[in-house]
């Protein structure tokens, strides 16, 4: 990690304590319960977040195919009969279509 992202975490990390000082004080002040509960710290928010959105996204794959609608890299490929690029002789030469093995759809 860079020399920046090093400061930030350290700060986030004081200013968790310092809620943890002042929830802990304000708890017993006021209800006399443990302190935090049903508090969540605002890093932790964050980090849940961006757990959330790591899983929904894609996994960025260089240099392959990837499905649009289910985001998989495995395909098997079939002749379009539709689109004849060349004949010669009596045989035709057919376009090829990939089809994702998932979902079915094809590119």
């Amino acid at each position: 990690m860079t020399d920046f992202e090093d400061k930030v975490l350290e700060l986030l990390e004081k200013i968790n304590k310092k809620l943890d000082m002042l929830l802990g004080s304000s708890d017993k002040e006021i209800s006399g319960s443990s302190k935090g509960e049903g508090y969540v710290k605002p890093s932790a928010v964050v980090e849940k977040q961006e757990e959330e959105q790591k899983a929904l996204e894609k996994p960025p794959v260089e240099g392959r195919r990837v499905c649009p609608e289910c985001g998989s890299t495995d395909f098997r490929t079939e002749e379009d009969k539709s689109q004849i690029l060349h004949q010669m002789g009596g045989i035709k030469i057919y376009a090829k279509k990939n089809i994702c093995k998932k979902c079915g759809y094809e590119l």
